[in-house]
C-alpha cells in the first residue's frame, strides 16, 4: 500500500477547485445563498411589529379620548391610518386585511369614566396572524393604567389610585383563541406548493437535456408556446391533488375553520400555480442540469418564505423587505387563502390580490419564451 502524497492529494485538489470554478451556477449558489441568509435574517425578519394600521371609530371627541388615542400611538405598535371611520368601513377594512386593529370609543366614555363607572373601549383585532398582533395586545393593556395620568387631576384625582378608569375589551376575530395553527397551516398550502410546483417544472428542461431525449423533441414542430404549456399542464393536475391532501388534513386533523367559497379558492390556486410553474420553466431554461436546477429552486424558495409573511409577520419587515416581497406570488397568495378560509372574504374582496399574480405570471412566462431556443445551443 502506497503512503499518502501530498503532491497526489494538491493536484486533485487543484483539478476539483478549477472544475468548481468553471461551474459559476454553483459556485454562485455556494457564496449568494449564505449572504442571502444573513441578510434577510439580521436584517428583514422581525417577530416584533410595531406601527401596525389602526382605524378609529370614535364617538367621543372629548379631551379623555384624545388623550387615550395619543397614548395608544406612543406605544409604537400602533398607526393611526384611517381616523375617524364609521363602525362598518372599520369592519370592512379589518376584513380586507387593511387594517390590523379597530379601536371604537363610545359615545358616553368620557361621562362614566368622570363617575368612576369604568367605560369599555372596545378594540377588534385581525388575529389571523396570532403573532403579529400578540406585543399590541399586551402593550394597549399597559396603556389603561398610564393613558390618562395627567389628566386625572384635581377632582378626578380619587380615580388614580385605584383599578384603571376604563376597562380594554379585545375581539380577536377569525381567530378567537389566537391558535397558530389557523395561520399556519392555510399558508403552508402556499408554501408547499411554491416549493414543488418550481422544482418539478425546474427540472423538466433540465431532465430532457441529460437524458439526450432533447433532440427527439426539438425535431418536432412544436412551437415553444406549446412545449412550456406541455410541461406544465401535468404539474396543474398534481398541484390540485396535493391542496385536496393539505385541505383534508387541515379540516380533519387540525380543525381549521373553511369560511369562505371553495371554487373561488381553486380558482386563485390556478393562477398561483401557474405563476411559480412559469418560474420553474424559466429556471430551467438557464440550469445546465438538473443539479443547477435544485440550486435555483432553493434560491428563490427561500426568500418566498421569508419575505411572504409566512414565517414572520409581513408588517414587521422593514419598508425595503415589504416592497420585495410584494414581488412574489407567495405574498398575494397568503393574503388570499388565509382570507377566503379565515375571513370568509368574496371575489371584490381578494381580487386585489389577483393582479400582481398574473402580472408575474406574465413576465416570468415571457421570459422563459425568451430564453427557450431550439437548438441545444
Amino acid at each position: 500500500m502506497k503512503s499518502l502524497s501530498l503532491g497526489r492529494l494538491l493536484a486533485i485538489f487543484i483539478k476539483e477547485f478549477q472544475q468548481m470554478l468553471r461551474d459559476r451556477l454553483t459556485f454562485a449558489m455556494a457564496v449568494g445563498i449564505p449572504v442571502l441568509q444573513l441578510v434577510l435574517f439580521g436584517y428583514a425578519i422581525n417577530t416584533d411589529p410595531k406601527g401596525l394600521p389602526t382605524a378609529v371609530v370614535a364617538y367621543d371627541h372629548g379631551p379623555f379620548a384624545r388623550s387615550l388615542l395619543a397614548a395608544v400611538q406612543n406605544t409604537g405598535y400602533f398607526r393611526i391610518t384611517h381616523p375617524g371611520v364609521s363602525e362598518a368601513q372599520a369592519d370592512a377594512l379589518i376584513e380586507t386585511g387593511d387594517v390590523q386593529f379597530m379601536l371604537s370609543i363610545p359615545a358616553d366614555f368620557s361621562q362614566r369614566l368622570v363617575r368612576g363607572e369604568r367605560p369599555a373601549l372596545l378594540v377588534a383585532v385581525d388575529a389571523t396572524d396570532p403573532q403579529a398582533a400578540g406585543n399590541a395586545i399586551a402593550a394597549l393593556r399597559e396603556v389603561a393604567g398610564t393613558a390618562l395620568k395627567h389628566d386625572l387631576l384635581g377632582p378626578l384625582a380619587s380615580l388614580q389610585p385605584g383599578p384603571e378608569p376604563f376597562e380594554i375589551r379585545v375581539h380577536r376575530r377569525y381567530n378567537p383563541e389566537g391558535l397558530s395553527r389557523y395561520n399556519i397551516v392555510p399558508g403552508l398550502i402556499g408554501t408547499i406548493l411554491t416549493m414543488t410546483m418550481v422544482m418539478l417544472t425546474g427540472l423538466a428542461m433540465t431532465r430532457e437535456r441529460e437524458r439526450g431525449t432533447m433532440e427527439n423533441l426539438l425535431a418536432t414542430p412544436v412551437r415553444p408556446l406549446e412545449v412550456m404549456l406541455g410541461k406544465i399542464a401535468p404539474y396543474i393536475v398534481i398541484g390540485y391533488l396535493q391542496l385536496g391532501v393539505i385541505l383534508g388534513a387541515a379540516w380533519a386533523l387540525f380543525e381549521v375553520p373553511m369560511v369562505g367559497s371553495l371554487p373561488l379558492l381553486l380558482a386563485f390556486i390556478g393562477v398561483f400555480m401557474l405563476a411559480n410553474l412559469a418560474v420553474g420553466f424559466t429556471f430551467s431554461t438557464f440550469a445546465r442540469n438538473q443539479l443547477q436546477a435544485m440550486q435555483m429552486t432553493f434560491f428563490f424558495f427561500l426568500p418566498s418564505i421569508l419575505l411572504s409573511g409566512f414565517m414572520f409577520p409581513f408588517r414587521g419587515m422593514p419598508q425595503w423587505a415589504q416592497w420585495l416581497g410584494e414581488l412574489l406570488p407567495l405574498t398575494h397568495f397568503l393574503r388570499i387563502v388565509r382570507g377566503i378560509l379565515l375571513k370568509g372574504n368574496g371575489a371584490t374582496q381578494v381580487l386585489p390580490e389577483l393582479w400582481p399574480m398574473l402580472a408575474f405570471v406574465a413576465v416570468a412566462g415571457a421570459l422563459a419564451l425568451a430564453r427557450y431556443q431550439k437548438t441545444l445551443d
